[in-house]
């Protein structure tokens, strides 16, 4: 009788203490990408385990072992619907409700992209009390940083609804709200950002171990009252937790905190793409936001950000590039107009993945010069349908020539060309176009978006602090 009872009770204490559990990406009122196949993972106590998992939209138990404490259940899912129950069978049952089907987008970068209505935006009150959407999910992923890879991060999925959009990033809403708009499917939106990083943090800290062009910048790395600026520390407490859960993208807004570094901007941001993409498992879009104009200190040094995130898009596939020079704020580096950067965002999306043909995603991007006499003639992509002007005289070109001395340029349109001269230069050599921290050029395709700064020379610009 003794034995008897003793082994009752070692096995309801094996009950007790048993458990399944999820990483808070995987819970009631998510969003799961449609029509592929998704992961569902998580624990257990056990360290060798059956675990099933069933979704509502087929009913079709899926099982796998777990191993050494760790399960994984890949899950096909179907065309955009919902709600949907997801059931964890295992020695204990987990149910999540209220889950949808449709496109997910993780948004990361600094503070524009973390600023939310509450903080600031045009028009906020309305917007808030108009962000009243339960098809559009958010998971806002709270600001943590670790030495360390995470496994889990706090965190839970909500509805959209006035009081969880007020403090959710703004860009990232009005992104998921334009495709909710347009595509008629469930979005769900994943938030990882944090005013004032660097681009290294947010990536995996090995990927760049054998990379000399990402060993330099970490001697400027340093540290503030905010946070750490060590490489990998909000990947691994902010990214690494939710992956790999599937995504349809991702959407990025930062670069003023690498101002000062801005010839190894090019190489840290495409280091961030392919790490993401390795780390995720396939080549997903990738759209970033080039910085507003704005009045730094340091002179050329928010332009020669903007000509790397330029080369980025240029050299990297599957990336997408917004301009905003002319919804900026040169006094305010947080620009309120987030509408229009969350809709020019989603203008990428909506036109490269998800085949929408009328929809204008880019302003005028440079393609070549050439030299006529004594001026110089500037080719477009994205202007096909010509270029306009806004104002009566096209601003912000300079030319040089053999002295190397740019001079303020007159400027004509020509189709999808611009001709570009000054009188006192008769043997043009090299043009710049909105060259300078607080440019707000007035060049446009017919679609009304903004041309993107260029210049056609190759020479080192040395920062310097702005004396003016």
């Amino acid at each position: 009788m003794k034995k008897s009872l003793f082994v009752l009770l070692i096995f309801l204490a094996q009950n007790c203490f048993a458990a399944i559990w999820l990483p808070s990406v995987i819970s009631d009122n998510m969003v799961l990408q449609r029509n592929t196949t998704v992961t569902i993972w998580g624990w257990t106590t056990e360290t060798i385990e059956p675990i099933t998992v069933t979704g509502s939209w087929d009913h079709v138990p899926v099982t796998e072992n777990a191993y050494q404490g760790k399960w994984s259940v890949q899950l096909t899912t179907p065309e955009a619907g919902g709600p949907y129950v997801v059931t964890i069978e295992g020695h204990e049952s987990i149910t999540l409700s209220n889950v949808l089907i449709g496109e997910v987008w993780i948004a990361s970068g600094q503070s524009n992209m973390e600023w939310s209505a509450s903080r600031g935006i045009n028009n906020a009150q309305e917007e808030i009390g108009h962000a009243n959407d339960p098809d559009i999910r958010l998971f806002q992923v709270p600001k943590h940083q670790s030495p360390t890879r995470q496994d889990n991060t706090p965190g839970q999925w909500t509805e959209c609804r006035p009081e969880t959009m007020k403090d959710f990033s703004a860009v990232a809403y009005f992104f998921g709200r334009e495709l909710h708009q347009e595509l008629k499917v469930p979005i769900g939106l994943i938030n990882a950002s944090w005013g004032g990083t660097r681009a290294e943090v947010w990536f995996n800290a090995k990927h760049g171990d054998n990379d000399s062009n990402l060993m330099e910048p970490e001697k400027h790395f340093t540290e503030n009252k905010w946070h750490s600026a060590q490489r990998g520390y909000m990947y691994n407490a902010m990214i690494a937790p939710v992956i790999p859960f599937k995504i349809a993208g991702a959407i990025w807004y930062q670069g003023e905190a690498n101002r000062l570094d801005p010839y190894s901007y090019p190489n840290i941001l495409e280091s961030l793409i392919q790490n993401w993409r390795e780390e995720w498992g396939y080549d997903f879009p990738f759209y970033f936001v080039q910085i507003a104009p704005f009045n730094y200190k340091e002179k050329d040094a928010g332009v020669l950000i903007r000509e790397a995130q330029l080369k980025t898009f240029k050299e990297v596939p599957n990336t997408g590039m917004v301009v905003v020079s002319d919804i900026g704020n040169i006094n305010n580096i947080h620009p309120q107009n987030k509408q229009d950067v969350g809709k020019r965002l989603a203008s990428w999306a909506l036109a490269k993945n998800y085949g929408l043909t009328d929809i204008a995603f880019s302003g005028p991007v440079f393609r070549d010069v050439k030299r006529e006499g004594d001026e110089m003639v500037v080719s477009f992509d994205y202007a096909d349908d010509g270029l306009m002007k806004k104002g009566e005289e096209l601003t912000k070109f300079e030319i040089c020539g053999p002295d190397s001395i740019f001079l303020d340029a007159q400027a004509r349109i020509e189709g999808n060309t611009v001709r570009v001269w000054n009188s006192k230069i008769k043997n043009p050599l090299a043009v710049r176009f909105a060259w300078d921290n607080i440019a707000e050029p007035n060049l446009f395709n017919q679609a009304g978006l903004p041309a993107s700064c260029f210049r056609t020379d190759h020479w080192e610009v040395e920062l310097q602090e702005n004396k003016e």
